[in-house]
């Protein structure tokens, strides 16, 4: 089967969810004879996709390949147009760096970049990211928001806010957002963020967000020194989970954020993000390039900056620190 043709009938499929596509409409995607249908549907069992047939109804796909693919990722999605254009690699250096470069060609917003397997990872602070294959999303978005330059960091506080939303559906708990850019289960490290700008002067070219959420790891995956301090969805419920479905939820509750954000500001994202934040009335440390501050985390301002008030009553603007509760 063509690519194009390929595409064209998985994009019906999944525009069709749990209803059947008949054989006519099939042909008429797929501008083929009703006989070549067949031929269609038996590749797509080839590529292991279960095809239910039903007489007087047509097809409709009932189960995926075991290994996750761009097909499998967009059959995934759910009405959204964030993730229309899927790159993605069995294997790469960093996923960052590709939706860079993506960026920087001119990539239409909401295209995304995901991997299997990550060997050169990154999070905040250029510290490495561990994304081992068959576990986790390992994936980057371009986004091209309408903003000022000042307003940029608030992405980062809207991302960490839509992956919580898709973790807490899928398990029916609530993460913890640790400013600015890790979400917690247990008080273990579960998803990362890294938001990266292409700007000139004062206008934003593009912003590209990593995401790296720790899904079917067993707890002795981990390198040593993360297994105290990292989790994953399966460790936290014993489930195994589709990672195409977790990608289609995060990217649903991303758009629909996004669209508030940009109609509306950030108020919204901001009363969200307190909502699921660890810190927030708590003790903490913020440990900045400079110096180290004691004190109880009051909550965010509207430009996504951590306040802390410190035993003397004095009020501190934290914008980069790493935090210890």
């Amino acid at each position: 089967m063509q690519s194009h043709i390929r595409k064209q009938l998985l994009d019906a499929f999944a525009n069709a969810g749990d209803d059947f596509i008949s054989g006519q409409s099939i042909a008429e995607i797929t501008g083929s004879s009703r006989t070549a249908v067949w031929k269609h549907i038996e590749a797509l069992r080839k590529d292991g996709y279960t095809v239910e047939a039903v007489r007087r109804k047509g097809y409709r796909i009932t189960g995926f390949p075991g290994k996750m693919s761009a097909d499998s990722i967009r059959m995934a999605l759910n009405g959204t147009t964030f993730g229309e254009n899927i790159y993605y690699y069995d294997s790469v250096d960093s996923t960052q760096k590709i939706a860079n470069e993506l960026a920087g060609n001119g990539a239409a917003e909401g295209t995304i970049v995901v991997a299997d397997q990550q060997t050169g990872g990154r999070g905040r602070l250029a510290r490495k990211w561990y994304s081992p294959q068959n576990t986790g999303i390992w994936m980057s978005l371009i986004i091209k928001p309408n903003i000022p330059i000042y307003q940029a960091p608030q992405l980062t506080l809207l991302t960490a806010v839509a992956a919580a939303k898709a973790i807490e559906e899928h398990i029916a708990v609530a993460p913890y957002i640790k400013w600015p850019n890790d979400l917690l289960l247990n008080n273990k490290k579960i998803t990362g963020i890294l938001t990266e700008m292409q700007a000139e002067a004062d206008s934003i070219h593009s912003i590209v967000i990593g995401i790296g959420i720790n899904v079917n790891q067993e707890q002795t995956d981990f390198p040593e020194e993360l297994q105290d301090i990292a989790t994953s969805l399966h460790i936290e419920t014993g489930q195994t989970f589709a990672r195409e479905a977790i990608i289609s939820s995060f990217l649903r509750h991303f758009e629909n954020l996004y669209m508030v954000y940009q109609k509306d500001g950030f108020a919204v994202v901001k009363e969200l993000w307190e909502s699921y934040a660890i810190s927030v009335g708590k003790t903490i440390t913020a440990t900045t390039i400079n110096e180290k501050i004691v004190g109880i985390a009051l909550g965010i301002t509207d430009q996504g900056v951590l306040l802390i008030r410190d035993e003397h009553g004095q009020i501190h603007n934290i914008y980069s620190a790493d935090i210890e509760i």
